[in-house]
């Protein structure tokens, strides 16, 4: 009798095991865009950074996305089960952030604030800047982990509450160290090609010097590619958020995705709604800093 009491114990644990094992796939691959993003905005974070520096900031960070997860996680649970309308205002705030964030930076890049200006002999505060680096790093993550938290929830709406929470938990640690062990590694390109160009001279290598020369020439390239693509992703993820949860502009982008297949066939439908996403995302950014400037020019005039 004990013996067949484990033996159905035994099959239901593989049952629940196979059950999770699917529904973390499903939602890996439904959440695999925002990866991307993801992975993106946080190797474009520690750009900046001094090298002996990098990997340090990177592990402050991923503790910090660790801590993300651990609070969004058990609240993702709750608000779905006793808050569940609360889901899509929560991740509209969030979207409008990222595309509030990715306008700032434009805004930076082209009309620099002054406080951002350093004046020749100055000391800058490495450690001040390391510190802003990590938190507005860790801020970013905190949106992208919640929709990665909402996609995935409502990917297994279906499943028990143990269910929900072990795949939320999955997806969680693998996203987390996927990313920053990927960011990681690409910080640390130049490292790895220097490394090589000194290994080479001794050996006379010519594969390793290539190999190296060509990482370190590839490494900067990459990390402004990243720093570029970063700010692309919270303009798209920003917008794709708005997309989603306000009726009137899902139905637009269909009816404009519609109409693209049907000039340009499966590179409208592909495009189309890549670009509506991103084009939002920048009108709902500038609208943002806009007022967001008019605000603190009015508020420092009446102080």
């Amino acid at each position: 009798m004990a013996g067949s009491n484990l033996l159905t114990l035994l099959d239901d644990i593989t049952t629940l095991l196979d059950d999770i094992a699917t529904m973390s796939k499903v939602a890996t691959k439904k959440t695999a865009g925002v990866l991307g993003d993801d992975l993106a905005l946080n190797a474009q974070q520690v750009t900046g950074v001094t090298a002996d520096r990098e990997l340090p900031v990177v592990w402050a960070v991923a503790k910090g996305s660790f801590l993300n997860k651990a609070i969004l996680v058990p609240a993702a649970l709750l608000i779905s089960v006793w808050l569940p309308w609360l889901i899509t205002p929560l991740l509209m705030i969030g979207g409008l952030f990222l595309c509030f964030e990715g306008a700032e930076k434009v805004f930076a890049k082209f009309l620099p604030h002054h406080e951002e200006v350093i004046e020749d002999g100055e000391n800058l505060d490495l450690a001040e800047y390391e510190k802003q680096k990590v938190k507005g790093a860790i801020r970013t993550d905190f949106i992208l982990s919640a929709e990665i938290i909402v996609i995935t929830l409502g990917t297994v709406a279906g499943a028990t509450l143990i269910n929900q929470a072990l795949v939320l938990s999955v997806i969680a640690i693998i996203m987390t160290i996927g990313v920053y062990g990927l960011v990681a590694g690409i910080v640390k390109l130049d490292d790895a090609g220097l490394y090589l160009l000194n290994q080479s001279k001794p050996s006379a290598s010519k594969f390793k010097e290539l190999l190296g020369k060509a990482l370190l020439a590839a490494a900067p390239r990459l990390m402004q590619f990243l720093a570029f693509a970063g700010t692309v992703a919270m303009f798209l993820v920003g917008g794709g958020i708005l997309v989603h949860a306000i009726e009137l502009l899902h139905h637009a982008q269909v009816d404009v995705t519609h109409y693209a297949q049907s000039v340009a066939g499966s590179t409208g439908e592909i495009l189309t709604p890549l670009l509506f996403d991103g084009l939002l995302g920048i009108g709902a950014g500038l609208v943002i800093v806009i007022a967001h400037v008019a605000y603190t020019k009015l508020f420092k005039a009446n102080k």
